[in-house]
């Protein structure tokens, strides 16, 4: 059966969230600001979505900056190479996001640069799912769609299965649908964010009673690391496979090469690997 509330409770938790975010919210997310006719630049809502999977916003601030200085609209990253965009993505992590992102500028760049509103067809850019799709529309065209991801999870499962384990997310989607402000979806969302990431800065994580919950493997010593490692060392110069050796010293190379190669994230011509 699923979780409803009563309108007073809705209202009730409505007031706290956006009380919260007026008092204490992110208003100055670069990817917060409209441009100088008010509307939101789906191209820039694009680029802080794709970045902020899997990334704290801390990390995202600079990068985001340094990306949209390198390519300002869509045609720019369609127009730029992946060894370009791989090597603006550094630092990042899961490099496999900047190749989505160029790949959907150049499919987006072919039907004229105007990024779709529809899930459907925003589904059928790599890299972007129905949650992420969702956001999109919500942050890009301020349509009342519901999605979730952790810090919204975060927000629901503190306030509503104070005393559950292992809160699924079918019975969260009712609850997210019903509280959903449908008149500015945007700003709701943005104070559900900075909602949850504030619970879990201040209590243990609720988002550990999500199903969906799995503990994130330690950084340093991972597949990962590896992985950006060999990014990084290729963004300098092309490297044979015992200079990469020699730098990165991880019996692992060999099949994260491969796996590299096989992704199409870095190429293997006359005994050199390049971006």
């Amino acid at each position: 059966m699923a979780h409803m509330v009563n309108e007073a409770d809705t209202l009730q938790f409505r007031q706290s969230v956006v009380t919260y975010y007026q008092q204490a919210g992110r208003h100055n997310l670069p990817w917060r600001q409209p441009e100088t006719d008010g509307s939101f630049d789906p191209y820039k809502i694009l680029v802080s979505e794709i970045m902020l999977q899997q990334t704290q916003v801390s990390r995202v601030l600079s990068k985001y900056e340094q990306f949209l200085t390198a390519f300002p609209h869509m045609r720019d990253l369609a127009n730029a190479t992946q060894a370009e965009v791989l090597t603006l993505w550094n630092g990042l992590g899961y490099n496999r996001r900047a190749r989505f992102l160029h790949q959907s500028a150049i499919m987006v760049a072919a039907q004229g640069y105007a990024l779709p509103r529809q899930a459907a067809e925003l589904t059928k850019l790599p890299g972007i799912g129905p949650n992420t799709a969702a956001a999109i529309r919500a942050y890009a065209f301020n349509e009342p769609v519901v999605f979730i991801e952790t810090n919204i999870r975060s927000v629901f499962i503190h306030n509503f299965f104070a005393d559950d384990l292992s809160v699924t997310d079918a019975r969260l989607y009712p609850l997210i649908e019903q509280t959903l402000d449908d008149q500015n979806p945007r700003q709701w969302y943005w104070a559900l964010m900075d909602y949850g990431s504030y619970l879990k800065s201040k209590l243990q994580n609720p988002s550990r009673r999500s199903a969906r919950y799995q503990k994130q493997a330690p950084f340093m010593g991972s597949r990962r690391q590896l992985r950006g490692q060999i990014i990084r060392l290729l963004s300098r110069q092309p490297m044979q496979r015992e200079q990469l050796q020699s730098a990165c010293r991880d019996e692992r190379l060999n099949r994260v090469l491969n796996e590299l190669c096989q992704e199409k994230l870095i190429n293997y011509h006359r005994r050199q690997y390049y971006l």
